[in-house]
């Protein structure tokens, strides 16, 4: 059977190189950067590039230690004991990503700090058990600062377990080369979506709590190929999903109105 083709990712600047240094001596990495900049796409690159497995656990207030874990179940009239998949990670010498790490409960990041430091273990309390990572574990996290500022952000005791590398949004260019690439659009088209996700960017005064991503640029791309009027697509897929007050997406629909 044939490899499945790498996924593709566009370097904006030298964050390939870092993480690839980084994932050579086993250091942990935390991706910083903005939604939809390209920071899981990166991370699914870099699993495929090392030939390792990928195990994402998407991080909220509501998972547990034990989530990640494993726990003991009842299966049929059996305990059994199952692991999660940060130790399904440690033991097979996966790549663990931490997504938006900083949502994660406090105990949830007590467990992953022996796992972040020269120890590269993991205590599984329930089995009286250290886990010691496999060779070709690697440690990736991502975190979105400026959506997160003064709520809930990441403590120094784990910060400083990572190399950090920080991402943004690409150039124009290269943020048009990325979009046409993605969904199959016309040069054309990517120049445009860029040229409106830029000028949305840059209206400070609206008081966004995200601004416009590549990701949705691709998304209202993808539309545009499938024959949907370019307008209509950039208020459904780039407009809508920015706010749900009329006072702020009235300026942006005719913003999009105006570049289209």
């Amino acid at each position: 059977m044939l490899d499945r083709a790498a996924p593709w990712y566009r370097p904006v600047r030298d964050e390939l190189t870092a993480l690839r240094a980084a994932c050579a001596i086993d250091l942990p990495v935390l991706l910083k950067g903005p939604t939809g900049c390209g920071k899981s796409r990166l991370v699914e690159h870099i699993a495929h590039e090392l030939g390792r497995p990928l195990v994402t656990v998407a991080c909220n207030d509501e998972t547990s230690a034990a989530d990640l874990v494993g726990r003991f179940l009842l299966k049929g009239g059996e305990t059994l004991w199952q692991d999660g998949p940060v130790s399904r990670a440690v033991r097979s010498g996966a790549v663990l990503y931490l997504d938006e790490i900083a949502e994660a409960r406090e105990d949830v990041l007590v467990v992953i700090h022996p796992l972040a430091d020269h120890r590269r273990e993991l205590w599984v309390d329930r089995l009286d058990e250290r886990v010691r990572a496999q060779p070709g574990f690697h440690l990736i996290a991502s975190f979105n600062p400026g959506y997160r500022r003064g709520v809930k952000d990441l403590k120094p005791s784990t910060r400083q377990r990572f190399v950090s590398i920080a991402m943004n949004y690409p150039e124009a260019e290269l943020e048009a080369e990325i979009v046409e690439h993605e969904s199959g659009c016309t040069a054309a088209t990517a120049k445009k979506l860029v040229s409106l996700a830029k000028k949305v960017r840059s209206l400070d005064e609206l008081s966004l709590a995200e601004t416009v991503s590549t990701r949705l640029l691709i998304a209202a791309a993808g539309l545009i190929v499938k024959g949907l009027e370019p307008r209509l697509a950039c208020h459904v897929a780039v407009i809508e999903p920015l706010s749900d007050d009329p006072e702020v997406l009235v300026p942006l629909r005719d913003l999009a109105n105006l570049v289209f």
